[in-house]
C-alpha cells in the first residue's frame, strides 16, 4: 500500500494512491484502520502534507559502516539515539528555514520508519511487525551548536528547530527496508549514495533496542541515520531525499 496525508480547500485527510495520479480518500486519521470512502481525488489537485502530524521522532547517529570507515572510527557497541519534536517535522515541498545567527547547517537523508503497532520489549525476529510502513526523511543539524552539545554530552537542540524534520512524500508498507538506495541531491547534484545494506544496526534491531525503554506507539518515527556525504547546505538551496520504492521528498531552503 502507498499511503498519503493531504491538505484540499484546507481539509486535511489521508489517502491510498493505487495508481500513479489518483488518490482513494480514506475516512479517518489512522492509516492502520481507515476505511475506503469510496472517493477519489486526482494527486495533482492537493497539496501533500508529512505521512504523520505529530510523531514522536527517534534519531541514529554514526550509523553506517562506510561513513565510520571514512572517519576512521569503530562502530558503536549500541546504536546512538537522540529524540526530535513533533514541532521540528513539516512536509514535502515545505520550506526549510536556517536559523536566525546560524553558520552552518546539514542535511541527512534517512529512510524513515514508521510504527503501527504498539509494543515493549519487542524481539527483532517480531520487530517487522510493528512496522506500518517507511518514508524519507531530512535530519537535519545545526551544525556548530551540536559540536558545542555534543562536548558536554547532549545532541538535543541542534536537532530540534523548527522545520528540522522533513517526512515525506508518502508513506510505503510493502518493501524491505535491508537494501534501499538513499540518494540526496542539492541542487540537482548528487550528494549522498548510500544502501541501506550498510546500516550498522538494521531496522529489527533498532526497534528491539528503542522497545527495550520506550513502548513504541503507532505514529513513532525512527530516522535510521544518514550515509556518506551529508553536508553543508544555505538558503535558497533545493534538497532532494530519494529512495527507492518510496519517492522523493523535495524541499526548500530559506533564511529566518
Amino acid at each position: 500500500m502507498i499511503f498519503v496525508r493531504f491538505e484540499k480547500a484546507g481539509v486535511v485527510q489521508i489517502g491510498s494512491i493505487e495508481h500513479e495520479g489518483m488518490i482513494r480518500v480514506l475516512d479517518g486519521d489512522d492509516f492502520a484502520s481507515a476505511r475506503l470512502t469510496g472517493d477519489t481525488v486526482p494527486l495533482a489537485n492537493v497539496r501533500l502534507l508529512s505521512p504523520i502530524a505529530r510523531p514522536r521522532i527517534f534519531g541514529i547517529g554514526s550509523n553506517y559502516r562506510h561513513v565510520l570507515k571514512e572517519m576512521n572510527v569503530s562502530p558503536p557497541p549500541r546504536p546512538l539515539v537522540f529524540t526530535k519534536p513533533w514541532t521540528a517535522v513539516v512536509g514535502p515541498g515545505d520550506d526549510i528555514v536556517f536559523p536566525k545567527g546560524s553558520s552552518e547547517v546539514f542535511f541527512e537523508g534517512e529512510l524513515s520508519v514508521v510504527i503501527g503497532k504498539a509494543g515493549r520489549r519487542i524481539n527483532k525476529a517480531d520487530a517487522l511487525s510493528h512496522v506500518l510502513g517507511y518514508t524519507c526523511g531530512n535530519d537535519l543539524t545545526e551544525r556548530t551548536l551540536q559540536l558545542a552539545e555534543l562536548k558536554v554530552g547532549s545532541m538535543v537542540l541542534s536537532k530540534s528547530f523548527d522545520t528540522f524534520a522533513p517526512l515525506g512524500p508518502r508513506l510505503v508498507t510493502d518493501i524491505d527496508p535491508s537494501d534501499l538506495t538513499v540518494v540526496s541531491r542539492v541542487n540537482g547534484e548528487i550528494r549522498q549514495c548510500g544502501h541501506t545494506s550498510d546500516l550498522v544496526f538494521d531496522v529489527p534491531t533498532l526497534i528491539a533496542h528503542i522497545s527495550d525503554a520506550i513502548t513504541l506507539q503507532p505514529g513513532d518515527v525512527i530516522m535510521t541515520g544518514t550515509p556518506a556525504g551529508y553536508g553543508p547546505i544555505k538558503p535558497g538551496d533545493d534538497i532532494e531525499i530519494e529512495i527507492s520504492g518510496i519517492g522523493t521528498l523535495r524541499n526548500h531552503v530559506v533564511v529566518e
